[in-house]
């Protein structure tokens, strides 16, 4: 129903950008953002279009890294007086700046643009903390499930099996690693943490409620669906270490087609159609329990020590970003979710639709996608969790013990920062 109503609600008209204030000219905004190779040339294309559009702005865009590098070089900029005037951050760790009035509140901008009729309700959902704007969605994404034809077809099976629990999953895995592992073939990447997150929630559990803030950490589910992750490394040998030691090494042995599946944003579908071409299969996550995948991706924030007239101009170039032209560019070019109800209408949109299967898998699971939490501590949290599940994968802690170790330390810290 959501997708049908997703691909209806895409067929309307553009969106207009009359409410926006003009900017003054000659204005540079910096801005920070996470984007390299298919995806960053998707964004110049972006912003190219804009100072085209907007001859008095100059977008100063900088690869900073990945959205912890981000997190990272932004708390350490911020007394240095280095911050830049606009930022890509991820809509679980934004409430951490949002609460410390590092981002500007962007609720008067979006009230008085037309673009907040036209962003889906999930997207504009992830911009709202304490029930203000601080950021407007870029890169919207869900995990998904992608896997090798040939890899599936060399181990065997002639049809495609079923990948709808944990034990699928392994099923499937163990048969690949056992009739290619002398080939360096091993049958399933070692899960990262936004795919970790989803085997969570398809096991009916979390690792914060979204609505109340309850750590949910230590929950039975929570900790079944660790044990499951973990013996996939240390136990059966299905995944390799290398990818939870470094988790793009998963990521990038699958796109080498050494790896069988691979759970992973949608925004990895453009480098892995270019990677594995007629090879690559595209399905839904796993519902091991439930159905439910957790929303992903990241927004731009503005912030809030930048002049007036670069705010401005940077919230101009973010509903620019956000229009269903430059939606449509980035949809196309990276595999993200639209989030603009008008962008199918766009040929290149439309195009990728018919000619790019499986690019609308995640949003095929819209009707079951949740929000995540966004209060400062989830950004403790997440940094934190790496540690944690290495030490699992590894099998050099027990599971249990350090789950509820872990939930004990996150609550003292929710305590301690909100």
């Amino acid at each position: 129903m959501m997708l049908g109503n997703l691909k209806t609600l895409f067929l309307a008209g553009l969106v207009g950008l009359g409410g926006v204030a003009a900017a003054q000219a000659d204005v540079t905004v910096e801005f920070w953002h996470s984007f390299d190779g298919g995806s960053g040339e998707s964004l110049g294309k972006i912003i190219e279009n804009f100072e085209a559009a907007n001859p008095g702005i100059h977008i100063e865009a900088q690869n900073i890294g990945n959205y912890n590098d981000i997190v990272a070089k932004l708390q350490a900029a911020i007394p240095a007086r280095r911050a830049p005037d606009a930022v890509i951050m991820e809509v679980t760790r934004y409430g951490l700046f949002a609460d410390r009035g590092v981002l500007l509140d962007l609720t008067d901008y979006v009230n008085n643009d037309p673009l907040k009729d036209d962003l889906f309700d999930f997207a504009r959902e992830v911009g709202v903390f304490d029930g203000k704007n601080y950021i407007v969605p870029f890169n919207s994404s869900t995990p998904v499930l992608y896997y090798n034809k040939d890899i599936f077809a060399r181990a065997g099976f002639t049809e495609e099996p079923d990948l709808k629990t944990y034990d699928d999953l392994l099923a499937v895995s163990r048969q690949i690693t056992e009739k290619l592992g002398d080939e360096g073939i091993s049958g399933i990447a070692a899960p990262g943490q936004f795919a970790r997150w989803g085997l969570i929630m398809d096991n009916d559990s979390d690792l914060i409620d979204s609505k109340t803030g309850e750590i949910l950490i230590d929950s039975p589910n929570t900790i079944e669906a660790y044990e499951w992750m973990a013996s996939l490394v240390h136990e059966h040998k299905v995944a390799s270490a290398d990818g939870v030691t470094k988790e793009n090494n998963g990521r990038d042995a699958f796109l080498a087609g050494k790896v069988g599946i691979m759970l992973n944003s949608t925004g990895n579908y453009t480098r892995s159609k270019k990677a594995l071409g007629d090879n690559l299969a595209v399905l839904p996550m796993p519902c091991n329990k439930v159905c439910a995948v957790p929303i992903g991706g990241a927004g731009i924030g503005i912030l809030s020590s930048s002049d007036k007239e670069v705010q401005d101009a940077a919230y101009k170039f973010i509903s620019f970003a956000a229009s269903p032209e430059s939606n449509a560019i980035w949809f196309s070019g990276t595999g993200y979710m639209p989030i603009n109800k008008h962008t199918a209408k766009q040929p290149l949109a439309a195009s990728a639709v018919q000619d790019k299967p499986g690019i609308t898998v995640a949003i095929d699971q819209l009707d079951f996608a949740r929000g995540r939490p966004r209060p400062p501590v989830v950004t403790w949290m997440r940094a934190s969790e790496y540690d944690v599940w290495q030490a699992l994968a590894l099998g050099q802690r027990d599971v249990e013990d350090t789950l509820k170790d872990f939930a004990e330390r996150t609550r003292k810290e929710a305590e301690r920062t909100n």
